[in-house]
Parts: structure tokens; C-alpha cells; sequence
């Protein structure tokens, strides 16, 4: 074994030939740190469509929040027809190797806009959102509810941020029983009327490509957590990398110790090289938290 990357080199998950790391030698120091600080000084920020659920289950494609209203076949045609058209249109935008940040973000603000605005044309009603769920083929990863029983019993706080529904985060996580105090989900909400009908979304909108900018930044959700210096971040875009933006460690005045781990679910050969240059580990079509949890018993 090489004394220098003695750790994930002990860490078996990370062996397998869909890993990649970046800078095993500065991984490895990170991980040192992570390590020597503990479980006190840590927290973990993570996206969650086709972060922490599936991209894929059996061979089919699994829905993100937004598909989840759409297949559920509770809604009116109309909804299915124009949400498709916008998927197919905005999707390519979201994922071009071509285009910069900058030029998708009003592409991305107009998906949002006209699928919030889609949305309220259905007289959406809240009872609806259950029933969805046990119809949805959303799924968590496997491993993601031992994930969330882990930081709860050790105490680590959990931030979920979300370009997709609140709601329908809220409740799948619900129905699985892994609710916990330690976590705060950041997301669109949908704003429900005295009737449960919905009239819009609360807040500022959030697309995949904003997460620098949204409330929790301006909030105090970091600066109460500036003792956990150390952050583990998960996401499954570039626009992802930016959730912890907020953090800092007021104790040295640096920025935090990031662990970065991307998950890279579609159109690889096209998007490895980006995935590579700015993720410490990026984990290539993978339904498992295998990698996370494991980072976690060598942490803990």
C-alpha cells in the first residue's frame, strides 16, 4: 500500500473502476482532515434529483420532483404534453458541454418559470402529493436511508438543496420513515391556498444553476454551523458545487475543508473531462451511496 494515499486506498469503493479522482494526493490530505476533526465538525450538503434518488432502476429512467406530478397520471393531459415539450427543449441546455454557465442561466430561468406557471394551471390540489409518491418510480439511492439514519444518530447536520419541489422531497423522505430533526430541505415549495390549491411557489426561484445565490446564502444556516468547518458535498451538476458557497470558518478565517463527490449519471464521454476538472471524486453511473457512506465510517 502507498503510505501517501493510505486512506483511500483503504477505502474499497473507491477502487472500483467507475471512481475517479481528480488529485488522489490532495484527496487524501482532505480526507486526513476529515478524519482527525470527527463527526463534530462536520456537515454534509447535498442536491437532491438523481443525487440522492436514482437516475436509473432496472434499465428505466427514474423521474426527477417535477416528472414525479407528471407521470402520476393525476394530472390533465395538457400538463404531461407541455412538461414534456419543455423537458425536451430545456434538458440538452442543462447538460451541452458547449454552452458556459452564464449562457444556460436564462434558459434555465425560463424552464423553471413556465413549469411553476404550468403547474398552477391545474388546479393542483396538496392531497394529491401522497398519492404521487406511490405512484412515482422516484426512488432514493440505495443506501441513501442509512445515509440519513447515520447523520441522525451521530448528529451531523443535513442540508438538502433543491432545484426541484419541497414538497414532494418532503414527502418521499416522509414515507420512507428518515425524517429527521438534523436536516433542512431548501427548495421550491409550492404555495398552497386556505382551499390546498396551489397559486405558485414561495421565495425566489432555484435552478440548478443558482444555488450560489439563493436565501440560504443570506441566511444564518451557515454562520450558525461555522464550528463544522468541514463539509462533505454531493450533487449531480457543476451548478451543484456551489451549495456551500455560504460557509466559512469564522475560527481561522479560511474557507472550509470540501470534500466534493459528483455523480455523473448520463451523457459520460461528453461530460467526464468537466466532472473531473472541478469534483474530488466523481462516481459514474451509480445508483449507491456506497461511496458517501463509506467516506462516513472512516470519518465517524
Amino acid at each position: 500500500m502507498d503510505e501517501q494515499l493510505k486512506i483511500l486506498q483503504s477505502i474499497g469503493v473507491l477502487q472500483k473502476p467507475n471512481i475517479r479522482i481528480r488529485d488522489p494526493a490532495r484527496t487524501e490530505k482532505v480526507l486526513q482532515k476529515l478524519i482527525q476533526d470527527g463527526k463534530q465538525k462536520l456537515q454534509v450538503v447535498a442536491d437532491f434529483d438523481f443525487t440522492l434518488t436514482k437516475f436509473s432502476h432496472q434499465g428505466e429512467m427514474c423521474p426527477c420532483t417535477f416528472a414525479t406530478l407528471e407521470q402520476s397520471g393525476l394530472l390533465p393531459d395538457f400538463y404531461n404534453e407541455e412538461a414534456f415539450q419543455l423537458y425536451k427543449y430545456y434538458y440538452p441546455i442543462e447538460t451541452s458541454h458547449e454552452m458556459t454557465t452564464e449562457e444556460k442561466i436564462p434558459h434555465m430561468q425560463q424552464w423553471w418559470t413556465k413549469a411553476q406557471a404550468l403547474l398552477v394551471r391545474c388546479n393542483f390540489k396538496k392531497d394529491l402529493i401522497p398519492k404521487m409518491i406511490k405512484r412515482s418510480k422516484l426512488r432514493l439511492r440505495d443506501g441513501c436511508s442509512t445515509l440519513f439514519k447515520i447523520l441522525h444518530k451521530n448528529d451531523i447536520p443535513l442540508l438538502i438543496f433543491s432545484a426541484g419541489i419541497g414538497d414532494v422531497i418532503l414527502e418521499l423522505i416522509r414515507e420512507k420513515d428518515v425524517l429527521y430533526d438534523n436536516m433542512k430541505v431548501v427548495s421550491n415549495f409550492i404555495n398552497f391556498n386556505e382551499q390546498d390549491l396551489c397559486q405558485g411557489f414561495k421565495g425566489n426561484m432555484i435552478h440548478v444553476f443558482n444555488k450560489n445565490e439563493n436565501a440560504i446564502h443570506g441566511s444564518d444556516y451557515f454562520e450558525n454551523l461555522s464550528h463544522r468547518s468541514n463539509i462533505v458535498l454531493m450533487g449531480d451538476s457543476l451548478g451543484d458545487l456551489h451549495m456551500a458557497d455560504g460557509a466559512s470558518d469564522t475560527s481561522s478565517g479560511q474557507e472550509p475543508c470540501k470534500l466534493t463527490i459528483g455523480f455523473l449519471n448520463t451523457n459520460v464521454e461528453e461530460r467526464i473531462d468537466q466532472y473531473q476538472a472541478q469534483y474530488d471524486i466523481v462516481v459514474i453511473s451509480d445508483e449507491t451511496m456506497d461511496v458517501c457512506n463509506a467516506i462516513l465510517q472512516k470519518i465517524l
